[in-house]
This record gives structure tokens, sequence and C-alpha cells, in this order.
């Protein structure tokens, strides 16, 4: 006589809204690098790009002497004096986990950009750090923005998941970023 096997419910992982933070950005700022949304230890830290293995610090230490061996308000005010704002295109979404992959795309709800380019009215570049800052800019932010004569740039992403790029590979082209605000 044969068995009936009891059927097994799979259940899907918990996601949980996440949050961005505020931006790093001076009234001055004359470049913007936007990020998707924080991960996981920059959530827990509450500071940009905190794992340890993202290449955004050491990069921003290669270029404007922001590097990860200072005190993160240190490397925060050199960006500001060099003219950079960071900040993320997304406000809030579900996601589990730190992977952009994981977003649940309907849940995104992007940053208030026309107020941000309002108070900062000197940016005129703005660098996405990967793929799906750009994306998601470019589906939940570009239709709402009047022309404000921006340049915009994709970058490889800074992230460890993105490792098709070496470090030196990387800061090649995130050197634009200091090239543009020598302009």
């Amino acid at each position: 006589m044969k068995r009936e096997t009891p059927e097994v419910q799979v259940r899907p992982a918990a996601e949980s809204q996440v949050c961005s933070f505020t931006p790093i950005a001076h009234r001055a700022a004359r470049v913007l690098v936007l990020g998707s949304m924080p991960g996981a230890a920059s959530l827990r830290a509450g500071q940009y790009y905190a794992y340890p293995h993202n290449a955004f610090w050491p990069i921003m230490g290669e270029l404007f002497g922001a590097g990860p061996g200072i005190a993160y308000e240190k490397r925060i005010l050199r960006l500001k004096r060099a003219g950079l704002a960071v900040w993320d295109v997304m406000a809030s979404c579900v996601r589990d986990g730190s992977l952009d992959a994981d977003i649940d795309e309907a849940s995104i709800v992007p940053n208030d950009f026309p107020a941000f380019f309002d108070a900062h009215p000197q940016i005129g570049h703005v660098f996405f750090n990967g793929a799906k800052a750009e994306t998601c800019f470019r589906r939940c932010v570009s239709p709402q923005l009047s022309d404000r004569g921006l340049k915009f740039t994709r970058l490889p992403s800074t992230s460890p998941a993105h490792a098709s790029l070496s470090l030196p590979q990387k800061l090649r082209a995130w050197r634009a970023v200091a090239a543009a605000l020598k302009k």
C-alpha cells in the first residue's frame, strides 16, 4: 500500500522594511553620488557603506583623503569640503538581507529629490553607484523631476557583490567623480 506524503508548505523568508539615511551634503555640493539603499551592516552602524568589504571608502580615500582609516565623521567632513554629496535613491523599501536583488520593487519609496535639488542648486552631476541605483532613479524619480540640466553617469558598484572588477579597475572608473568636481 502506497503511503501518501504530507504536503510541505514552504514559507518565504521574512522581509523587513528598511529606510535610508539623511544625505551627506553641504549646501554648496556640486556632485551627488547615489546608492540604492544601505545594506544591513550600514543600517546597523548608522553609517553609509559600513560593510568592510565595500570599496566605497577605500575609493573615497584615494580620491579625497576620506578613507576607512579615519573616523567616519572626518570622512563625511572631507567629502563635504570636496563638494561631494552622498545619498540613496530609495527612502524605504522592503528587503530581506543586503542585496539589491532582494528588494521588493513594489515597495520602493524614493527620496524627495525635487526638494533635495532645490536645496542644493549647484549640483550639476549625479553619479550612480551601480546599476540598481540608476535603474531605480530613472524609473521612480526621473519622471517627477523637471529638467535641471543635470548630467548622469553610472559607475561600477562598490559592493563586493559586484566582483567582476578589481578595486584598481573600480577606482579608475570612479576618478570621474573627482574630475567632475574640478570643472
